[in-house]
């Protein structure tokens, strides 16, 4: 295995195995409930932070005969005119996590910062909700916020989507999905260490199982929860699990990291690979002798600063190129791009 960062190394060991224990089908219910109970959730008031931010929880119409979805949404404090936003999917595996947890650090690294809005989604978790509901819910949630930008005072030709780990996935999956219902123009897709393939089959899968925060075991259960009887389906559609996607064109700039110590490695190189074969545009980083989730574990590690720097750069560059009136390459608004056309969810 690719040896771990010194200081990775002692964080991980620092927190002993309790928390890396294996997520399986006859704990996740007991997990699941752990993780609601102390996963930090900051309150409107919390995030206010005195007066910095504006907060609202917002209730919207999910599509068709979805239920409604819980977006939360915060900008500077006193800031005229339209704003760029994140739109933003948290990570849990699908299983765990929620939307206002995340927000603390993106409002400190990249809302004040870079000037910008952010909007995180509350989407439903497996296996309550198994495909396509959770991804419905990120849809039915970005249709409704560039539909109502001007009174979110955000711009609607500025939306970044992005996540980590299985929110990672779902913006992946979510670019791909507005490429083929013809949805919002995106200017861009954050795509943090991307939960993207179900298959467990890749090398640094079986390379990395279980050494640094994740193994099979718990990767297998976070998957069946999430697809139900599609799992392992040999067709099952990319908006799914994007790592099955054999057409990345016409998808907006991405940025991808990874860790070269975690199981998602692989999956997630190939992914950049496959976009630039494609003829798109994704910058790539794999962060020597890092696991999954190694930021939030050892936010101070030098590594860490690197990452958090790294992508704020990219978004800063992309932000600032957007004010331009030529799309970057790989846009699908640039010169000489495919249409997008709509086709069927399955």
């Amino acid at each position: 295995m690719p040896p771990f960062d010194p200081e990775l190394s002692a964080a991980l060991e620092s927190l002993g195995k309790g928390p890396r224990e294996p997520v399986t089908p006859a704990n996740l219910a007991a997990r699941q409930e752990r993780d609601a109970a102390t996963r930090p959730r900051p309150t409107a008031e919390d995030l206010r932070a005195d007066g910095r931010f504006e907060v609202a929880e917002l209730t919207v119409p999910g599509l068709g005969d979805g239920p409604d979805v819980t977006l939360v949404s915060v900008r500077p404090a006193g800031r005229e005119g339209p704003l760029p936003l994140l739109y933003y999917m948290h990570g849990g595996a699908m299983i765990m996590g929620n939307a206002w947890s995340v927000l603390p650090r993106i409002l400190r690294e990249w809302v004040l910062p870079l000037d910008m809005a952010v909007i995180s989604v509350e989407y439903r978790l497996a296996p309550r909700t198994r495909y396509p509901g959770p991804l419905e819910d990120c849809y039915a949630g970005l249709l409704w916020a560039t539909g109502h930008a001007a009174e979110l005072g955000i711009d609607a030709d500025r939306v970044i989507i992005g996540g980590k780990s299985a929110g990672g996935g779902l913006a992946a999956a979510l670019a791909l999905l507005v490429r083929d219902r013809g949805g919002p123009g995106i200017l861009g897709q954050l795509l943090l260490c991307p939960m993207l393939d179900d298959r467990g089959c890749t090398f640094s899968s079986h390379q990395m199982s279980g050494l640094g925060m994740w193994d099979l075991i718990s990767h297998e259960t976070a998957w069946k929860a999430l697809l139900g009887d599609r799992y392992g389906a040999a067709d099952l559609p990319p908006y799914a699990a994007p790592a099955r996607a054999t057409d990345l064109s016409d998808l907006p700039p991405a940025f991808i990291d990874v860790g070269s110590a975690e199981m998602f490695r692989d999956e997630d190189v190939a992914y950049a690979n496959a976009i630039w074969r494609a003829g798109g545009q994704a910058e790539l980083h794999v962060w020597p002798g890092a696991y999954h989730g190694f930021d939030g574990l050892a936010p101070r590690a030098a590594i860490s600063k690197d990452a958090r720097d790294a992508r704020t750069r990219w978004l800063r560059r992309l932000l600032d190129h957007s004010r331009s009136t030529e799309p970057l390459p790989g846009d699908p608004r640039a010169p000489g791009q495919k249409q997008w056309t709509s086709r069927p969810l399955r």
